[in-house]
């Protein structure tokens, strides 16, 4: 069933009402990016893992925001935009620097495809051992 919350100016409350009565289900594509429209949603599935290694890694290395922006090259506001999943604006390639500004090593791998469609972009993060 689906719901909404609202907001009255000046009131604390939230109503939980049903928005309407009809149970609707939409199975997903498995990309989330794909299921709202984006242009290219392996990109942007791609840019969200890189965000969530490098919020990882600041996380692990204790960095405050300054710290890890004086690594990666950016202001204070712009890391803060980028660990709430804010990637408009920065390319794969820009996010690739970050991880390895923060210590982490990339590796691309180019291979040919076997099928005659269009390439596939994966990404896989190797644990430390």
């Amino acid at each position: 069933m689906a719901y909404h919350l609202a907001h009255s100016a000046g009131s604390a409350d939230i109503a939980t009402d049903a928005a309407n009565t009809d149970d609707v289900a939409t199975r997903s594509s498995g990309n989330v990016y794909a299921d709202l429209g984006f242009d290219d949603p392996t990109e942007e599935s791609l840019k969200a893992d890189l965000v969530i290694g490098i919020i990882d890694e600041i996380g692990c290395r204790g960095l405050s925001q300054t710290a890890a922006a004086r690594l990666m090259g950016l202001s204070q506001p712009d890391v803060s935009k980028l660990l709430r999943g804010r990637t408009g604006g920065y390319s794969l390639e820009r996010l690739l620097g970050f991880t390895r500004a923060l210590g982490g090593d990339v590796e691309i791998t180019v291979k040919r495809n076997a099928s005659e469609q269009r390439g596939r972009l994966t990404l896989r993060v190797h644990e430390p051992a």
